[in-house]
């Protein structure tokens, strides 16, 4: 099913020249509108509005419940991607691993965490109709 519609996200930032230089830099987003205040990316064909707060920014304990990201539908974009992070110097926070072997799920994926604690995950499925189908399967994620 193809969508015309654009995802949203705001994400909370500290920092408007550090969120340029991982997002942009490092990650190959472009920059779209900005102030003091906010950024807006272009992150893939979808907007990330990272916000400026003055509160505590602090790291989660682990990957759940939040994280965000995109589901690549070719496999070598998720590589290439793989393969930026890595001549970014950016590290992993989650090595890119398969998960779901032999499943219908079956997908690979790594995570980062940004310089505000944000973590990010970046997913290749093996069978698209895992994206959103699979109904009667109930693994989601590695929780049990």
């Amino acid at each position: 099913m193809k969508h015309s519609v654009i995802f949203h996200l705001a994400i909370p930032i500290s920092d408007i020249q550090i969120a340029k230089a991982f997002y942009c830099d490092g990650l190959g987003c472009k920059v779209g509108r900005e102030n003091t205040q906010a950024l807006i990316l272009d992150f893939y064909g979808h907007q990330v509005v990272a916000h400026v707060t003055h509160e505590s920014l602090t790291p989660q304990k682990g990957i759940y419940p939040r994280h965000f990201g995109l589901i690549f539908t070719d496999e070598s974009d998720w590589e290439a991607l793989v393969n930026r992070i890595k001549e970014q110097a950016i590290s992993f926070y989650i090595e890119p691993k398969l998960r779901f072997s032999g499943q219908l799920t079956e997908h690979r994926s790594f995570f980062i965490e940004d310089p505000f604690y944000n973590l990010l995950e970046f997913k290749f499925y093996r069978h698209s109709e895992a994206i959103f189908g699979g109904r009667e399967l109930t693994a989601i994620g590695d929780r049990v």
